[in-house]
């Protein structure tokens, strides 16, 4: 697993018109070519009566899976600058469609690719892109005592207090960096001279938005 990587918010779309030509960018999170040739048939089916559904979509950890499609557009002028734009996001699996209605102007090669990639950008830019980062998760328990201080601490630290929850003790849920839970435990211990319970959960991915 990736410590982190960029992907797209699960869904979304926005359109433009250039050249009197209307331009609608689909974007959609995927996880297999499975998932991302079904969105694109469901965009063909939703979009059947477009002039050309332009595509491309770049999965796994390491982009192992890349295609693009011109859809009938001259070689090289849709599908491909699609995919360059996710290349240079560097988007992990995700999938774009884009429509394109004729407007009764030709573009030619170079402003077909100018109107892919424009169209491409605008659409992820609506839909958001997000930080998928693999954190640890704690649960540290401690006397109400301790409540104001390891609140504050944690708070004006570069760890992520998720939750804090009340019982017979208080327990704060934390994230941390992957690499950073044993000096975020001994961290903890210093800060409680010892006194705290603390307990490793399992790793996983917390999304945060990319502004």
């Amino acid at each position: 697993m990736l410590d982190s990587y960029f992907t797209v918010n699960l869904q979304g779309s926005d359109e433009q018109i250039i050249q009197k030509s209307r331009f609608i960018g689909h974007v959609r999170r995927v996880t297999t070519e499975e998932e991302a040739q079904r969105f694109i048939q469901e965009i063909k089916k939703q979009h059947a009566s477009a002039t050309h559904n332009c595509s491309a979509y770049m999965i796994g950890e390491h982009d192992q899976i890349q295609k693009a499609n011109d859809d009938g557009e001259p070689s090289g002028t849709a599908g491909v600058p699609i995919l360059e734009v996710l290349k240079k996001r560097e988007l992990k699996d995700t999938a774009v469609v884009i429509t394109r209605y004729f407007g009764g102007i030709k573009l030619g090669a170079g402003g077909l690719i100018r109107a892919y990639a424009s169209t491409t950008t605008l659409a992820i830019n609506t839909t958001g892109v997000v930080e998928r980062r693999k954190m640890a998760a704690f649960a540290v328990s401690v006397d109400y005592t301790l409540i104001g201080k390891l609140e504050n601490e944690l708070r004006n630290s570069s760890f992520l207090l998720e939750e804090i929850e009340y019982t017979d003790q208080v327990t704060f849920h934390i994230r941390t960096e992957s690499g950073q839970e044993d000096h975020f435990q001994n961290w903890i211990t210093d800060l409680t001279s010892g006194k705290a319970e603390i307990t490793l959960g399992e790793s996983s991915y917390i999304e945060i938005p990319v502004s």
